[in-house]
């Protein structure tokens, strides 16, 4: 029996968590972590991750903080689920790079997209203490950085959906092909009737996407284009039928549709900004 906690905030980065746990089919408990009220710059949550951010889990082994850690502990300690390569599989380079790549690489550059304020030079930035602080100066900077940063993630995006057009397996795996069914209810090696099953990789990334799409409120969003993405596209559809992204996006307020329609979220608890 495993007695893992996600502490969470309804559409953060605990959502690929929440999704992997789901995929393993293993039990866990949630505790929410309230930004509106900022408790994830407590004392308490702050000794669990002392850099304040989410998510956190809780396992038999003490707290584990960063998402690409979290999945990879998970993925080694439950190889049967099959969602990850194990260390002794010949695609575990590949998987490793790449799931690092959306990590340290992808993610971070979304972070960027979304408080860019942080990046800037802090003379560029108004506050409080800086007197007749160049409040214009500060937009113009963080609208720059973000426009680069669009730039950049749809580069990322296309050359991973260029990856695993060469290697389906990145995305999903069971069937040899990259594309959907066509019959998928002819399936049955699934809950949900579809042919195979996403990987770590695919859990992250349509996570992600769905943030691209939906974030910052206040700036335009129509740079990120499905279309130039296809083999991503598709793994986001897949995605969000099977039964592990519906119960995620009932807990959590996403939507029938919450990777390739992605609306914001509206959760029974706590608050995603």
């Amino acid at each position: 029996m495993t007695d893992y906690c996600l502490h969470y905030a309804p559409d953060n980065a605990s959502l690929v968590i929440r999704l992997a746990l789901n995929e393993m089919g293993l039990p866990y408990r949630t505790a929410l972590v309230d930004r509106r009220a900022g408790a994830q710059h407590s004392a308490a949550y702050r000794a669990l991750n002392p850099a304040g951010l989410i998510p956190v889990l809780e396992t038999p082994d003490g707290p584990i903080f960063e998402t690409a850690a979290i999945l990879l502990w998970l993925a080694d300690r439950h190889p049967a689920a099959g969602l990850f390569p194990t260390p002794d599989s010949p695609q575990r380079a590949t998987a490793l790079k790449w799931l690092f790549h959306l990590s340290n690489t992808v993610h971070a550059d979304l972070r960027i997209l979304f408080y860019p304020d942080k990046y800037i030079p802090t003379e560029a930035v108004p506050a409080a203490h800086i007197p007749n602080a160049p409040e214009e100066a500060a937009i113009t900077a963080c609208a720059a950085l973000q426009d680069g940063i669009k730039t950049r993630l749809m580069q990322h995006l296309e050359r991973f959906d260029q990856a695993a057009a060469a290697e389906p397996s990145l995305l999903w795996h069971g069937n040899s092909d990259a594309n959907p069914d066509p019959n998928p209810d002819t399936k049955t090696n699934t809950a949900d009737g579809s042919a195979g099953q996403p990987t770590l990789l695919t859990l992250y990334v349509a996570c992600m996407m769905r943030w691209m799409a939906l974030y910052p409120t206040d700036r335009d969003r129509s740079w990120l284009d499905l279309g130039a993405t296809p083999c991503l596209a598709t793994a986001l559809s897949r995605l969000e039928r099977r039964d592990s992204a519906i119960s995620a996006a009932d807990a959590e307020g996403l939507g029938p549709a919450p990777f390739t329609q992605p609306c914001y979220a509206n959760p029974s608890e706590g608050s995603a900004t």
